[in-house]
């Protein structure tokens, strides 16, 4: 059982004098899950990460897992098929992490905006995927049918929503992560629970080869110098949209045709809608690939926490991966049209906690285009097929919901050219770390009459969303230490947390617990005493000496510094 599974212990010794089936770079949602799957079908397994796991793309994604409503636009079943077994999946494995999200969609008039056309996708899109729930033990993470709110209804849950000719909405459920990088974490823990070695903080310098063949990977290893030989027999280049730039830097090998990339974008606003629905509305762009389409594509709000998610906002990126940011130009432009569709909010600056963005592979797009075209698939490159490289696959994914099936394919491809047949994993039959529970309700109430005298119920079901059954371990040292067991300075986080990062799950750097362990620093700034809480905490367990400690506590005040506003937006 994941309960039980062993801790991840960072050690590079343990990446060199053996030759694996497969080495991974990259430790994203895609690398975790080519690793999980290879691990678990029996294959060796190492992979590396440049940063932490899951604090590049990953870590930055507006949380949602798409079940491939908004493809019937344009008419593309396969990939609403696709989608749809994939959020499947995530539910079945991950029912800790991943939870349904209602959305509900306002209808206006007539036509493409009425209630007619929306309700007819609707249905269309239950009846395509009608084994949605295939494999979801728990009913409380199955995707219902869609349904139709009335005008009452509608103004119910959203009184401020323009009322001028609303007839009322379409609801219809997706996904939604509790926290993007534990997500890949739990993967990565499951993959090392069957075999796999993994290691954060190495960065994949260049490639070992032998004539026309890769044979591994030279690294250097970011926190304590030196570099490292990672040999195997396939190589799987998932660093996302660091992929290119390694084979070109490293190889001289360039895709074919190259890879276009968007910086797609979202907010946090300290503000929630009383309700349980994320609310879309359309805005003020559209989707020309779409076959039939309402006026324009839509903008999501989106309840997180205490929090609201607003976005997506999708911008070529043309420059390196590590040279993007957000402006507060691009901040106020963004609040101006969500004012615009939704007027009541009045956002300004001031309400933006933060901002989040990624890069993804994007659709071919005419300079200064306003419409973009999305990306629409997942690259998966054969090197020995395209470029003579044998032992090299690329696997560039389109977007976190399709790590899993996407990793498959890859370690379908990478088995083959090792000839072997291990058998494909059985959709939902091996859960993540935690994710061995059929009933989260159930499973919470349980564990709070267990840890009656150590927590509350509400400390519990946090704990519980992000270790799910690993909870235990978590209680086990809140039990050992009085301040383990007290929260830090203004959260329901544990100090019994930060200190089962350090000791369990690969957490070497201070970041590494305030912004992806734990729930401190994904959504807003959580304040100096709770990043000197964690200082304090994780300082014995990583031997940090006074001025390291000072040094790990301004390079999280950095980065939470660089993903909010910088100021007021100089006029003109």
């Amino acid at each position: 059982m994941s309960a039980g599974a062993p801790p991840m212990a960072r050690d590079t010794a343990a990446l060199t004098g053996r030759t694996f089936d497969l080495v991974v770079v990259g430790g994203g949602i895609f690398g975790a899950c080519v690793a999980w799957d290879a691990a678990h079908r029996g294959l060796s397994v190492a992979l590396v990460e440049r940063g932490d796991f899951g604090g590049g793309t990953s870590a930055h994604s507006f949380k949602m897992v798409h079940g491939g409503i908004r493809y019937l636009q344009h008419l593309d079943l396969p990939r609403v098929r696709h989608s749809c077994a994939e959020r499947t999946a995530l539910l079945a494995i991950a029912p800790h992490l991943v939870i349904p999200l209602p959305i509900l969609v306002p209808t206006y008039g007539r036509g493409l905006k009425g209630k007619a056309f929306l309700g007819a996708g609707v249905r269309l899109y239950d009846l395509v995927t009608w084994d949605r729930n295939r494999g979801v033990d728990d009913p409380a993470r199955r995707i219902p049918p869609g349904r139709f709110l009335s005008r009452d209804q509608v103004l119910a849950e959203f009184p401020d929503l323009n009322a001028d000719g609303l007839t009322g909405a379409a609801a219809f459920h997706d996904g939604q992560m509790v926290n993007p990088p534990r997500l890949v974490l739990a993967f990565l823990r499951s993959a090392v629970g069957a075999g796999a070695v993994a290691a954060n903080y190495v960065e994949a310098t260049g490639f070992l080869r032998e004539g026309d063949r890769i044979t591994g990977i030279r690294a250097v290893d970011a926190l304590k110098g030196g570099e490292v030989e990672v040999r195997g027999r396939i190589v799987v280049n998932a660093a996302g949209p660091w992929a290119e730039p390694l084979l070109a830097s490293r190889l001289g090998t360039a895709l074919k045709p190259p890879g276009t990339y968007s910086r797609d974008a979202c907010f946090v606003v300290r503000r929630r809608f009383p309700g349980p629905f994320a609310l879309a509305l359309p805005g003020t762009t559209r989707d020309p690939d779409a076959v039939f389409s309402r006026s324009a594509r839509h903008m999501f709000l989106v309840p997180w926490r205490e929090f609201t998610l607003v976005g997506v906002w999708h911008v070529v990126h043309e420059a390196g991966p590590d040279d993007f940011t957000v402006t507060d130009a691009e901040l106020e432009s963004f609040i101006a049209e969500i004012n615009h569709i939704y007027p009541v909010l009045k956002l300004t600056l001031d309400d933006v906690c933060r901002w989040d963005a990624g890069l993804v592979p994007f659709g071919e797009n005419a300079p200064g285009a306003k419409d973009l075209s999305y990306g629409k698939r997942s690259r998966l490159i054969d090197h020995g097929a395209e470029d003579g490289l044998e032992g090299l696959i690329s696997l560039i994914g389109i977007r976190y919901t399709m790590g899993r099936g996407e990793a498959a394919r890859a370690v379908d491809l990478a088995a083959r050219k090792l000839g072997r047949n291990p058998p494909p994993i059985p959709v939902g039959s091996v859960p993540v770390h935690g994710g061995d529970l059929t009933d989260f309700e159930g499973f919470v109430a349980e564990a709070a009459r267990r840890h009656a005298g150590l927590m509350d119920v509400d400390t519990v079901r946090a704990l519980a969303q992000n270790h799910g059954t690993g909870l235990d371990a978590v209680a086990a040292l809140a039990g050992e230490r009085p301040e383990w067991a007290a929260p830090i300075p203004g959260s329901r986080v544990l100090g019994a947390e930060v200190v089962h990062a350090a000791r369990s799950e690969m957490a070497v750097r201070l970041a590494d617990v305030v912004l992806r362990r734990t729930d401190l620093g994904p959504g807003a700034d959580p304040g100096d005493a709770a990043i000197r809480a964690c200082a304090r905490l994780m300082a014995p367990e990583r031997g940090w000496d006074e001025a390291t400690t000072e040094a790990e506590v301004a390079d999280v005040r950095a980065d939470l510094a660089a993903h909010r506003p910088r100021g007021p937006v100089a006029a003109g």
